[in-house]
């Protein structure tokens, strides 16, 4: 009854879908310099990997170890994607620490606390959210830091000329830019309850929970992401100015 009243699933829900899938490849396309086959593949993509994770997901949460498992998958797609994003070059995998660096302690401190129970159907979501929140601010601190060095090449040069370590150099230039990736999840936070009505608390609501309780879950959810995100983001600073993540043949939006 609560999932009902929400997105009834029917035939109408697919049409739906793939109108809207294709309004935005047209859209896309015409609009943001031929990227319509991107969309594409990110709508296409996104169906076939829910409808896999629906048909495992519930053996997967019958058993801790392999729920751990499964969250481990979550992360090393994490790392290849903020990775590829980020740079082409060798050393993409060093977006595995800024995401690491997040979330593992969050994690920890849940479990070891008792306010997440040691089970899959808990722990799954609760890494998916906090590891997607990683991925997106170690990307978009990644790839902003190394346009910024890119763009500002002359002034490191400079920098370096004036004496600074390659490291100070580096993170003078990239640090502002890189520090505007913690917008998203700031601007989130800002306007909760007021502009949006996030999926942990629309999802405990529809599940019987009282309001008081949801938007505990949900403020936390948001505390949470600040904080995996502001480390990420810290952490891949260190790493770029370092020269461990390297500017390299980035990738696009497909």
């Amino acid at each position: 009854m609560a999932a009902g009243q929400l997105l009834p699933v029917t035939p109408a829900l697919g049409a739906a879908c793939a109108v809207l899938l294709a309004a935005a490849v047209a859209v896309a396309g015409w609009g943001l310099l031929g990227h319509g086959w991107a969309v594409l593949r990110a709508g296409a993509r996104a169906a076939v990997q829910l409808a896999a994770v629906a048909l495992v997901i519930a053996w997967v949460v019958g058993s801790l170890w392999t729920s751990a498992l499964f969250v481990l998958l979550m992360f090393a797609v994490a790392v290849r994607t903020a990775g590829r994003r980020v740079t082409r070059g060798p050393g993409w995998a060093w977006a595995g620490l800024p995401i690491a660096t997040g979330v593992v302690p969050v994690l920890v401190l849940l479990l070891a606390t008792g306010l997440l129970p040691p089970k899959g159907l808990s722990v799954i979501p609760v890494a998916g959210i906090l590891i997607g929140g990683a991925l997106t601010a170690t990307s978009l601190a990644g790839r902003r830091a190394l346009d910024e060095l890119r763009t500002r090449r002359g002034e490191v040069e400079a920098a370096l000329a004036l004496g600074f370590e390659p490291r100070d150099a580096r993170l003078e230039m990239c640090r502002t830019a890189a520090a505007t990736s913690l917008v998203p999840a700031l601007d989130q936070t800002r306007t909760v309850g007021l502009v949006t009505l996030p999926g942990a608390f629309v999802g405990m609501l529809l599940g019987g929970a009282t309001p008081v309780q949801a938007g505990a879950v949900q403020l936390f959810v948001l505390v949470a992401l600040l904080a995996v995100e502001s480390a990420a983001i810290v952490v891949v600073l260190e790493l770029v100015g370092r020269g461990l993540l390297a500017a390299g043949a980035a990738d696009g939006v497909g």
